[in-house]
């Protein structure tokens, strides 16, 4: 079983080029039904969000992401992308999986923080809040 999508994921795979331009006339012609008054509507609906619809499942996961949409011309291309990882696709009525490695999001800020210092990060940043929090929890007036 799939989406209605999944034959233009096949397609996608299918094809092995670097760049696939398509109107969306041929992605309908693919998918052997019309895409939604969005898609032509609205250039959002074709972003690389993998939460934006299901049709983009289809494309990350053949290892593409779409570049160059004309909204006017109703055409865009599917670039391939070298850092493209497998998503693994929810189930119907199921919420996309948030395991390392599943989603494009995990490991994005890697190495933006960097410690010059040696420091013991499971320290408390305020020793005394803990007497604070204890206070204030157990009613205790000083």
């Amino acid at each position: 079983m799939g989406s209605k999508y999944t034959p233009l994921e096949k397609y996608l795979k299918n094809k092995g080029m670097d760049h696939v331009p398509m109107t969306f006339s041929e992605i309908e012609e693919v998918i052997g039904d019309s895409l939604p008054r969005s898609a032509r509507a609205h250039r959002a609906w074709w972003s690389n969000n993998p939460s934006n619809s299901v049709i983009t499942y289809a494309w990350l996961a053949a290892g593409y992401k779409t570049r160059a949409v004309n909204m006017e011309a109703e055409s865009l291309v599917f670039e391939r992308d070298p850092g493209a990882r497998a998503l693994a696709r929810p189930a119907p009525g199921e919420d996309a999986p948030l395991r390392q490695g599943t989603h494009p999001l995990f490991g994005c800020m890697a190495g933006t923080i960097t410690f010059t210092d040696p420091a013991d990060l499971t320290a408390p940043a305020d020793p005394g809040w803990a007497d604070l929090a204890g206070a204030v929890a157990g009613g205790d007036d000083g």
